[in-house]
């Protein structure tokens, strides 16, 4: 048996849907519908929403309020307090404070004025002497006795206890106030019988001794390194000098220009050394 050979079709040839290779699938039967995740039609960036954990964890636990952070306003400013009103209470305050410090140097030690005045006892020390090897300051509650005593100072309390004194106090830089320590020297060499002693105040043991060395004072001359003595007498005018008889009690007291001349000094001196027989 023989027949006519067919003739090969052509793809083109074959009418749609003309079912050589089955019936076309009908629109959205799903048959040419794209596989999951193939990409055909994937969605755009961003459609799908990623699950982000720190706000599933706020949604779980709400976050506490924040804050409010505060409003920059700049460079603050100093803050200034007006103390005017507050200074008449400080002036006060200071006047009262000199009333009572001079009442209690008053009710204390009989005076309130420049030195000890007559008819009052000295006040005791022992202030180093500018030429020995002492190096201090003065002790204005010193052993009156000689078993106690160092002889590298000047110790008033022992040498009223033996005779009258003559007593300079003076200040370094002062031509008229060193040269009553040379009025000292000289009616020295005139009353032997008395005894004749200068302080520097607020000196030390290097200029003092400069100065007594210069001067070729051989009278005692001691150093107030630390302004003790001055206190003590209460010096605020150079010079001073302070007379007093065996025992310690001022008889006579010189401040200012009066006691800078021999001819001012020696008579008072004179009157000293008659009471007390010598």
């Amino acid at each position: 048996m023989s027949g006519a050979p067919e003739d090969p079709v052509s793809p083109e040839s074959v009418p749609p849907g003309s079912g050589r290779d089955g019936p076309a699938p009908a629109p959205g039967s799903g048959r040419d519908a794209p596989a999951p995740g193939s990409g055909r039609d994937a969605p755009a960036p961003g459609a799908l929403r990623r699950l982000d954990p720190d706000l599933a964890s706020g949604r779980a636990h709400p976050a506490a309020p924040r804050e409010a952070e505060p409003e920059l306003t700049g460079p603050s400013k100093p803050v200034t307090v007006d103390t005017r009103r507050y200074r008449w209470m400080i002036g006060i305050f200071g006047i009262g404070l000199v009333l009572i410090a001079s009442v209690y140097q008053f009710a204390t030690n009989g005076v309130a004025s420049t030195g000890i005045a007559p008819g009052h006892r000295l006040r005791w020390f022992a202030a180093p002497l500018a030429t020995s090897t002492l190096v201090g300051d003065p002790n204005v509650s010193p052993p009156c006795t000689l078993a106690r005593h160092d002889p590298r100072a000047l110790n008033i309390c022992l040498i009223a206890a033996e005779r009258p004194l003559v007593l300079s106090l003076f200040v370094i830089g002062s031509a008229d106030c060193q040269h009553q320590v040379d009025v000292l020297q000289t009616l020295s060499r005139r009353y032997p019988a008395i005894q004749f002693a200068a302080v520097a105040i607020n000196a030390s043991r290097g200029d003092t001794a400069a100065l007594v060395r210069s001067h070729h004072w051989t009278i005692p001359v001691a150093y107030d390194r630390d302004g003790a003595v001055g206190g003590l007498y209460g010096v605020v005018v150079c010079p001073m000098t302070e007379l007093a008889a065996r025992g310690g009690i001022v008889r006579d007291r010189l401040v200012g220009d009066q006691s800078q001349t021999i001819g001012e000094l020696a008579p008072r001196v004179a009157a000293l050394a008659r009471a007390a027989g010598r």
